[in-house]
């Protein structure tokens, strides 16, 4: 798939990004320079320009700008070597590649909810979840997890403040909209647009 003015259900690929092992929902798109390897993206989804992601879950309506790092690569501090010959020992003709490494790797899987907003620059470490709904502020290196709708900021990155309060928070999660159809969404982009989160709760929240 290459860039395209309109997004479709087909992934939409710019020709320099590199995505390997992944899966890609409808309406996503993968910026220039960009690299993926096994992860899986909800719809809707988009990551910008030269982002690494590796060993991740993404879910649906994620804004991910340029520059990112999503559960970059650890080195192994408890052995003799750090450097990566004793896993990659192949590359360098010493032997056979370490898989346990590359498991223990995988293991620390990285997980984001919905609709967040991952900023500039941006770290993800290794294991950790980021909530629904949560905003990653520019530059941050995010080490612990991230509750729902919490916007966070920092190096290392700390809670700044909650987006809404409790009762819109907890009627967010019940709407769920970033489960909704397609049509749905078209049809009540309107109320994303001129509505508030308030008033949009008290219009679609169920309890």
């Amino acid at each position: 798939m290459t860039e395209a003015s309109h997004l479709s259900t087909e992934p939409t690929i710019h020709p320099t990004a590199h995505v390997r092992d992944s899966t890609l929902g409808a309406w996503t798109e993968v910026g220039a320079r960009t690299s993926i390897a096994e992860t899986t993206m909800g719809d809707y989804s988009y990551v910008v320009n030269d982002s690494s992601i590796i060993y991740a879950t993404i879910g649906r309506f994620c804004s991910i700008a340029a520059h990112t790092r999503i559960n970059p690569g650890n080195h192994p501090l408890e052995r003799a070597a750090l450097h990566h010959f004793t896993y990659r020992a192949a590359k360098y003709e010493l032997g056979e590649d370490e898989d346990a490494f590359f498991d223990w790797r995988r293991a620390s899987h990285v997980t984001l909810g919905h609709d967040i907003w991952v900023g500039h620059g941006a770290t993800i470490l290794p294991g950790v979840t980021i909530g629904t709904g949560a905003a990653i502020g520019a530059g941050a290196v995010v080490s612990k997890d991230v509750p729902d709708f919490v916007i966070v900021a920092g190096v290392p990155a700390r809670p700044i403040r909650f987006r809404f309060p409790p009762e819109l928070r907890a009627a967010l999660l019940r709407i769920a909209w970033w489960d909704w159809p397609h049509m749905v969404l078209k049809e009540r982009l309107g109320d994303f647009r001129t509505l508030g989160a308030e008033g949009f709760c008290r219009k679609y929240d169920p309890a």
